[in-house]
């Protein structure tokens, strides 16, 4: 759910994000007169992105829409870009120092009306270092990392960007994300596919991925039992009726462990040219002190509690209007027995799935069984290279005895491996040996390094995941290989 548009890609460009298309600026008459025709509507208040209002996300962006960003100095993309005048002279970028806080950049550019040269007055642009969209992600990114929830939902995830940012996350286990516009969530699905590096280094947990095509005002069990739910930029795109569903779906319903709700501070509108919503799209845009009274309403009718935030710092001197998105995070005060969980589950399935995924794990026998059998080669292959080195080395020492033969002697006592200062800890553990030309690590020593050890946690397992994979010796105590191989010469 949610808008087609940004609310940040405002008339006066409070910061757009890639792929979100922008509204009409005061500035879009002057810089379209100068575009190209490309087959899309290039009239300023007809640039908009098609399908439902309310999703949320990042619309496909008509060729106009682009070009408006990056005149107006690429507010879509992580850096500014070079707009062009009228008379087709590149105008540089404004700069802007780093920081979190919004600047001022001042912004000109001339108009063609009737084929006259008309001076646009400058106009001062909100802009924001990184971008208002990354700093909403970047939050909800730290408020995952902080309290490791293993089921998080994106109400209105659009583009699927949050959710591409959190399937990183190692404690996630479940991630679902819910939109109204069923293209979007077709197109973008597969970005959240498994790529190859996750197959070679499966992450520890299982992880699924599920796009649902839906409302969010409609209820559906497979979104009960969440520990997070995400409403980024969502409730503005309500109207009246809409809003007053929403916190008995979200809150009554799905009752999450968290709630994080983000949406334009209009405290913050004072510092554009004229007072009008960031957002065609949007029905309403609150002051922070209209967000924080429906917040604690909702809050104490459904049992949560509400600590109030935001991103989008002010510019120097204009502390006072608070930062440019404001955000509640709810959390559950009396969390929901498990048995009303339960019975909740057998209800409706509303959504429709568009997408799924599952990424290997460790939790799955086959790739856990080839990361531990890679990682005890790679360990008894580095311990062999060593004791080569060691062996070399001594083979070539003149033999101090005899000091009438210089020449240089095998020595047939094998040396023991040279350690190093992370080895050092481990001597108390039974060390690698060779007789003949096998070369013999214990298991108890394979098992010492981390990784190896938190996997397999004691060596009858290890033991079980190289049964028939890794030769061992006779007893099965250690993994034996040739000492010289042809990979040695």
């Amino acid at each position: 759910m949610g808008a087609l548009a940004d609310s940040d890609t405002s008339r006066y460009a409070a910061c757009a994000q890639p792929g979100r298309s922008s509204c009409h600026l005061p500035l879009a008459g002057a810089v379209f007169s100068s575009l190209p025709r490309t087959g899309r509507a290039t009239n300023p208040t007809a640039v908009r992105a098609g399908g439902p209002a309310r999703d949320r996300g990042h619309p496909e962006r008509g060729t106009a829409s682009i070009q408006q960003s990056r005149l107006l100095g690429g507010w879509g993309g992580s850096q500014p870009l070079a707009r062009r005048d009228v008379a087709g002279t590149v105008v540089p970028p404004p700069s802007f120092a780093g920081g979190r806080r919004a600047l001022l950049v001042h912004l000109e550019c001339n108009s063609v009306v009737d084929g006259n040269v008309e001076e646009v007055p400058n106009k001062k642009i909100i802009k924001f270092n990184p971008p208002l969209y990354k700093q909403r992600y970047q939050f909800v990114k730290k408020l995952v990392e902080q309290h490791q929830p293993k089921k998080v939902a994106d109400l209105g995830c659009g583009d699927v960007c949050l959710l591409m940012i959190l399937k990183y996350q190692k404690c996630i286990e479940e991630l679902v994300g819910v939109d109204i516009n069923e293209g979007r969530l077709k197109w973008n699905g597969s970005r959240l596919s498994p790529c190859m590096g996750d197959h070679l280094d499966p992450r520890e947990l299982d992880l699924v991925i599920t796009l649902y095509h839906g409302s969010v005002l409609e209820k559906d069990c497979r979104l009960l039992g969440f520990d997070l739910v995400a409403c980024i930029e969502l409730i503005e795109h309500f109207d009246s009726e809409d809003l007053a569903k929403f916190p008995e779906v979200v809150f009554g319903y799905m009752s999450p462990a968290m709630i994080v709700i983000s949406t334009p501070n209009s405290d913050f509108n004072s510092l554009f040219p004229s007072a009008v919503f960031r957002d065609s799209d949007h029905k309403f845009e609150w002051s922070r002190m209209q967000f924080q009274t429906w917040a604690l309403d909702v809050a104490n009718h459904y049992s949560y509690s509400v600590e109030f935030t935001g991103v989008g710092e002010p510019p120097a001197g204009a502390e006072d209007v608070g930062c440019c998105t404001q955000i509640g995070v709810f959390r559950k005060i009396a969390k929901a027995p498990e048995s009303a969980v339960l019975e909740h589950h057998g209800g409706e399935h509303v959504y429709e799935v568009i997408y799924t995924t599952s990424y290997p794990s460790l939790q799955q026998m086959d790739y856990c069984r080839r990361v531990v059998t890679y990682l005890v080669y790679r360990e008894v292959n580095r311990m062999k290279r060593r004791y080569q080195v060691s062996l070399r080395q001594h083979e070539l020492e003149p033999e101090s005895a005899d000091t009438g033969n210089p020449t240089r002697k095998f020595i047939s006592d094998p040396p023991v491996p040279v350690l190093t200062e992370a080895d050092k800890a481990m001597e108390m553990i039974p060390q690698p040996f060779c007789i003949g030309d096998k070369f013999y690590v214990p298991l108890e020593r394979i098992i010492a390094y981390p990784r190896l050890g938190h996997i397999c946690g004691n060596v009858e397992k290890l033991r079980e995941f190289l049964a028939d994979v890794v030769e061992l010796n006779c007893d099965g105590s250690a993994v034996k290989v040739d000492l010289h191989d042809c990979g040695d010469y």
